[in-house]
């Protein structure tokens, strides 16, 4: 059976010589050898696609195909993982060390299989390993685990260059001499924007992530914003719940300052083996899409809502006004988020506090007397500001005064959108009125009309709340101003006896979720 190439090179041959014999256009002839030579380079790519795709899978079968076991060995591998396919400097990066170090172990991770193919160095030390699982797979063939097996991984980034072999034995030696002050240390590669130390807090009880700047002298921080390869322990990095999520840097670095792990600067660097690294205006915005999207999803799956950056700038990935609030019905007074030891996400709070202070604005205006409520008044009272885990505003207005707001005699007959987008209606649960955020979004604001009688302020719906009671007139003679959300609002005279009235004693010092007899607060150390 002769070679693919050779019959491809003999039908060639005796196309030519059948085209001498027949009576044929010199375009025609220009055509078939164009049709000739596309079917050789689409046969010469999809051999070197198979190349490597045939290496990936001989490397995903450590020990016949049975997952390594055994402690790691002294060393570092490098570990190449953010890079883009229609454009990257892999294989430059991978011989650069190898030219240093011919034995080093380098793995290059993707998510999937490389195209237009990346052509590695062709010896067994170098190893592909794809992230996406296939059926036909092992399990342990996905898990870049199964091909590290140094005590020390490198995560380097597309694009460096490695000048020395000297570079990752300085890496090494400082960890090691850093270890018990620091679980990664860093060397920065030169590029257009020099590498800054930055401190990261997250908080996944708050859905965010606040980055501050290191001071300018300072080699220790949480958090880097640039170009570097970072060092750190194998058994550390696969120990995180997704360690080669992308972004990777800003992945890795949200899940390691939540373990309370530092990263210190080091003095040597690494330099950059293309400036720009992409050629081209399209392929940076492409990267730069890539990114973004990456960072949109990451976000996503960590649940980080509020992102404070080093220069105070705030960024927002949950709700607005078009889309729907970030949780589903409230059940028996317990949201679903304190179900996942979380509180209310920053962008509904944020939603309320705006409503809020809307509301009370059109109330005031249009001479609607009214007071905090309940939860929302215990917030103002505690916090000066929301409860951090409630989910709507409660506030009391005079029954007489309804008439005085064109708004509120509106929703009688309906709902209303105002010119701001706010919904007001007549609440289908009773006879009290709702403002929602928008047509979209129904975080809300209750308004719960009460009127006196026999110097007892009461209602005509109750509801099976705890706080839900008849009180004295007097509190509400007069009304006085308390800080709430950043503006003041008008509450009863002696707000403490007030919400001890309807909460018990003690209601203000001892914070307490909804309804503890499902779900009550942690306390903390």
């Amino acid at each position: 059976m002769w070679p693919l190439w050779e019959r491809l090179s003999l039908h060639f041959s005796e196309s030519i010589t059948l085209l001498s014999k027949m009576r044929v256009t010199f375009c025609q002839a220009v055509l078939a050898v164009a049709i000739a030579f596309n079917l050789l380079v689409l046969y010469y790519i999809s051999r070197l696609q198979q190349h490597v795709l045939h290496r990936h899978r001989d490397h995903a079968q450590p020990t016949h195909g049975r997952q390594q076991a055994g402690p790691l060995r002294p060393g570092v591998t490098v570990l190449i993982r953010e890079f883009e396919d229609f454009e990257n400097y892999v294989p430059n990066v991978a011989r650069t060390f190898l030219r240093q170090e011919p034995e080093l172990p380098v793995v290059v991770a993707a998510d999937r299989l490389p195209y237009p193919p990346i052509v590695l160095p062709n010896v067994p030390n170098v190893q592909v390993v794809l992230l996406k699982p296939s059926p036909d797979q092992p399990a342990h063939v996905f898990r870049p685990e199964t091909y590290v097996r140094t005590e020390h991984v490198a995560l380097v980034p597309d694009g460096v260059k490695a000048d020395a072999t000297s570079q990752l034995e300085r890496m090494l030696e400082e960890f090691k001499a850093s270890q018990g002050t620091v679980e990664m240390v860093a060397a920065p590669v030169h590029s257009m924007t020099p590498l800054q130390c930055l401190n990261l807090r997250v908080s996944l009880k708050e859905w965010m992530a606040e980055y501050t700047a290191a001071p300018p002298s300072s080699k220790l921080c949480t958090a880097l914003k640039g170009e570097a390869v970072l060092l750190l322990r194998t058994k550390d990095l696969f120990n995180l719940s997704v360690p080669l999520a992308k972004p990777l840097l800003t992945s890795l670095f949200i899940q390691t300052s939540l373990r309370g792990w530092a990263v210190r600067l080091l003095d040597v660097s690494f330099s950059a083996l293309h400036h720009p690294l992409f050629t081209s205006s399209h392929n940076q915005w492409k990267a730069d899409n890539f990114a973004r999207s990456n960072r949109l999803q990451l976000l996503r799956d960590f649940g980080i809502k509020r992102v404070v950056l080093e220069d105070g700038k705030e960024q927002w990935f949950g709700c607005g006004k078009e889309t729907p609030r970030c949780f589903e019905t409230i059940h028996d007074d317990t949201p679903e988020y304190l179900y996942q030891n979380r509180w209310t996400p920053p962008c509904c709070l944020k939603a309320l506090r705006e409503t809020a202070k809307y509301v009370i604005n059109v109330l005031e205006t249009s001479g609607v007397r009214y007071w905090l409520e309940g939860g929302t008044l215990l917030g103002a009272a505690r916090y000066h500001d929301l409860i951090p885990w409630d989910y709507d505003v409660d506030l009391g207005i005079y029954l007489e005064d309804i008439p005085n707001c064109e708004l509120l005699r509106s929703a009688e007959s309906g709902s209303i959108v105002d010119e701001k987008g706010f919904v007001w209606e007549k609440a289908i649960e009773g006879d009290f009125y709702r403002v929602q955020y928008s047509e979209h979004n129904h975080l809300h604001v209750d308004l719960w009309p009460f009127y006196p009688k026999n110097g007892v302020m009461t209602k005509d719906t109750w509801m099976d709340h705890r706080q839900d009671v008849e009180f004295p007139e007097h509190f509400l003679k007069p009304l006085v101003p308390i800080q709430f959300a950043g503006f003041l609002a008008l509450a009863p005279n002696d707000y403490r006896a007030f919400l001890e009235l309807k909460f018990g004693e003690g209601v203000i010092e001892n914070p307490e979720y909804p309804n503890p007899a499902l779900k009550r607060m942690e306390k903390e150390n």
